[in-house]
Formats: structure tokens, C-alpha cells, sequence
């Protein structure tokens, strides 16, 4: 097929909007544990030193096998190229603009703040506790009690001392929580 008839652009392709990544709110920092940076770290090294080279060897021996056009390795080899090269770009945006946070070095250590694991207490849910820690946009994970610091409950959560009641806007209504406990690990 004529490349005229082919949407393709190898232009920065919104390098923000990776997806699945959750993008920053305008003229924040991109704060981030210690643990955060250095995952997003590992992932760029294994992209940049081990799956890129191995793509880019697959669609080179696929370029040379011929006619491009109909060459299902080359096609997709370019495919996966481009993603994981997009991948990049924006792995070293974010690591670039990266403030980390050492959750341990807390000086205020009665309030809620950036890296805090807080245990709370809901009223609606019969008593039951939970614990969050409030982490940074892209090392958020509900299910393993992971939030990020924009997160509304993270927000209502932040200056709270221990024994504070927050109310929060969630999905299902205004909620109110009890703060039990405040740690930094």
C-alpha cells in the first residue's frame, strides 16, 4: 500500500499521553519515591539495552528478506519500534522532572504528607481499616493500597493528624475517614 494512504507519523507523538499514564496536573513537580524512581529507571535500561536492540536486530533481518510490503516481522517490528521508543521519551521526561522524596527523612512526622503510609478508618464501611501510601502519579496501585498524591482522598488526607476526621469526595458520595495512624517507612 502507498505510504500516501497510511496514517503514520514518526513525529514525537504526544509523548505525554503514553498510555495508561496518568498525566500531571499543570505547573506541579513530579514527586516520586526512591522505589518509584528506581522502578521507572529499571524500565528504561531494559528497554534501552536489552528489548529495543533485539527489536531493531528482528527488522533488520527482516528488511533484508526483501519485498517490505507484505513482511508481517517488519511491519510490526517498526510498530513495537515506535511504541517502545515513545516509551522512552517519556521515561526520561519523567525521571528528568522527578523531585524524589525519601519517605524515612520526614521531619513532620504528625501529619500527612508526600510518602506517608496512614491507616484509616471509615464510617460507612462499618469501622474497617485501611491503609494508604500516598506515592507518586506513576507508582499509584489502589490494590496494593498505593495512591497518588492527587488522588482526592490524598488530598483531603494531607496536614491530618492522628485522630482527625477528613470528608472527601469519592464516587459513592461525601465520606467521612478517621486517621489511626500516621507512619513513614
Amino acid at each position: 500500500m502507498n505510504k500516501a494512504f497510511v496514517k503514520e507519523n514518526d513525529q514525537d507523538e504526544d509523548d505525554e499521553a503514553s498510555p495508561g499514564a496518568p498525566s500531571l496536573p499543570p505547573g506541579t513537580r513530579n514527586y516520586m519515591t526512591r522505589r518509584g524512581f528506581e522502578t521507572l529507571k529499571a524500565e528504561l535500561d531494559q528497554l534501552v539495552k536489552d528489548e529495543r536492540p533485539r527489536l531493531v536486530e528482528t527488522v533488520r533481518w527482516a528488511a533484508s528478506n526483501g519485498d517490505r510490503s507484505e513482511n508481517g516481522d517488519y511491519i510490526y517490528g517498526k510498530k513495537r519500534l515506535r511504541e517502545i521508543d515513545r516509551r522512552i521519551r517519556f521515561l526520561i521526561k519523567r525521571l528528568e522532572s522527578a523531585t524524589v522524596v525519601t519517605p524515612s527523612e520526614q521531619e513532620n512526622t504528625e501529619q500527612v504528607f508526600f510518602g506517608a503510609t496512614v491507616t484509616v478508618v471509615c464510617d460507612a464501611d462499618g469501622g474497617e481499616d485501611q491503609t494508604y501510601q500516598i506515592v507518586g502519579v506513576d507508582e499509584a496501585n489502589a490494590s496494593e493500597g498505593r495512591i497518588s498524591w492527587i488522588a482526592p482522598l490524598s488530598r483531603a488526607l494531607l496536614k491530618a493528624r492522628e485522630g482527625d476526621v477528613v470528608r472527601f469526595a469519592s464516587p459513592a458520595g461525601i465520606r467521612e475517614i478517621e486517621v489511626i495512624e500516621i507512619r513513614y517507612i
